[in-house]
């Protein structure tokens, strides 16, 4: 199962199979880890990976048939909310116009565009590196943090399939395609990792994208506001550490073109959903960690 599970996400354009049957066999994995593994903290750590490595092909499955996304991605809808929002005006072009960098190039970035774009580039690691934290400080907490954290991911995975929505950035070149204005939307840390990276930009772009109409809801924001929320029961510094960050990239994500404001507002949903039904699931949970823990058992000739 763990080596199925492992080599699915990277033969998913090779074979022909349903895509649902694919992700079945690759968020087997963590599952099969579970069984063939004796439990420890590095085989916690080891399963929260597979469970990420199956979240990745989840996240990025539906932008293999490009042009058939393409056809069923919602544009105006984040758009037409986040003009209520912004009373008229896109919030993200209303932080551009009094914030943005431009010069003689069009680009001379100052310090908070800098901390901006690397809160954005730091995400990356910011979900996982404060469930290590939480192992190394409070590992009775980690099962249920880890459970938590990864609900966010596989969750906001599903929306992705269902409902493929327009970042503003993507909405501004489609729209500029399609001869319907422009929407004076820059997408400024691509401008950034260009000026900073020079020739490697492309490479690292295309290692860390995958599929650019996954807007809906946040993940960045939705899995950076519940590692505030597990910092916070950690310990009041952590948990400050954790808000100022999160706070710090709702703003980024707006400011930079990469989120409607109306996309955090679904991420902070979600998150605050999977949080809230937590307790309500747990029992189901239990039981099927008991049955895991069963078979675990008797693979290792315990039971």
């Amino acid at each position: 199962m763990v080596a199925a599970g492992v080599a699915a996400p990277l033969m998913r354009k090779r074979v022909k199979v349903a895509p649902l049957v694919m992700q079945t066999v690759a968020y087997g994995a963590p599952l099969g880890l579970s069984i063939a593994v004796r439990r420890s903290a590095r085989r916690d750590v080891a399963v929260c990976a597979l469970n990420m490595w199956a979240y990745l092909a989840a996240y990025k499955a539906p932008h293999d048939d490009e042009e058939g996304q393409a056809e069923r991605v919602h544009v105006d809808y984040p758009i037409d909310c986040d003009r209520v929002i912004g009373l008229g005006e896109l919030p993200s072009v209303r932080l551009q116009r009094a914030f943005a960098p431009r010069g003689a190039d069009g680009r001379s970035w100052r310090r908070h565009d800098r901390v901006l774009v690397w809160a954005h580039w730091s995400w990356f690691a910011v979900p996982h590196g404060s469930l290590l934290y939480i192992l190394l400080r409070r590992p009775e907490r980690f099962p249920r943090a880890a459970a938590l954290t990864y609900a966010v991911f596989d969750v906001g995975a599903m929306f992705y399939w269902l409902i493929p929505t327009a970042p503003p950035w993507y909405a501004a070149e489609a729209k500029a395609e399609q001869g319907e204005g422009e929407l004076e939307v820059r997408r400024l840390m691509v401008e950034f990792g260009e000026d900073f990276w020079g020739d490697n930009w492309g490479s690292l772009y295309s290692v860390l994208g995958g599929n650019p109409l996954a807007a809906m809801p946040s993940l960045h924001f939705a899995t950076s506001l519940m590692a505030a929320f597990l910092l916070a029961e950690v310990g009041p510094v952590a948990g400050a550490l954790g808000w100022l960050y999160t706070g710090t990239l709702g703003f980024a994500l707006v400011y930079l073109g990469e989120h409607y404001v109306v996309d955090l507002i679904a991420g902070a949903a979600l998150a605050g959903a999977v949080r809230k039904l937590g307790p309500v699931a747990g029992p189901g949970i239990g039981r099927l960690g008991r049955g895991v823990g069963a078979l675990e058992a008797m693979a290792h000739g315990t039971g």
